[in-house]
């Protein structure tokens, strides 16, 4: 069974930095691609950014481009979202999601794609 446990989320200023990760145990852990979702208030969940399987290839959405850096290390397990430049409609649950890639090299844009799902950590950016 795949676990996916997020952390890092806390209340910070607007301009202000935070790190999120999320440690994926039960499997093999470069079967799988991965994703940093967020869900607002009121608004559906929407995609972030993305991570294929080795790491080579992201995606982001247009509003946190330049300013969002997906990584993950392999040898940890562990998917990381670097969040610089925090606004405060970048406030917030973010989840991590994961899903199993064996033959696919890319990234994985699709939501409803992914199989496995983290418990969500809340990011509040003041003004």
């Amino acid at each position: 069974q795949v676990q996916l446990v997020e952390s890092g989320g806390g209340l910070v200023q607007a301009g202000g930095s935070l790190r999120l990760s999320c440690v994926v145990s039960g499997r093999t852990f470069t079967d799988y691609a991965a994703g940093w979702f967020r869900q607002a208030a009121g608004e559906e969940r929407k995609l972030v950014a993305s991570i294929n399987r080795s790491g080579d290839s992201t995606y982001y959405a247009d509003s946190v481009k330049g300013r969002f850096t997906i990584s993950r290390d392999n040898a940890k397990t562990t998917v990381y979202l670097h969040m610089n430049s925090l606004k405060p409609e970048d406030t917030a649950v973010y989840y991590c999601a994961a899903v199993d890639a064996f033959a696919y090299s890319g990234v994985v844009k699709s939501q409803a794609v992914y199989n496995h799902w983290g418990q969500g950590t809340q990011v509040t950016v003041s003004s």
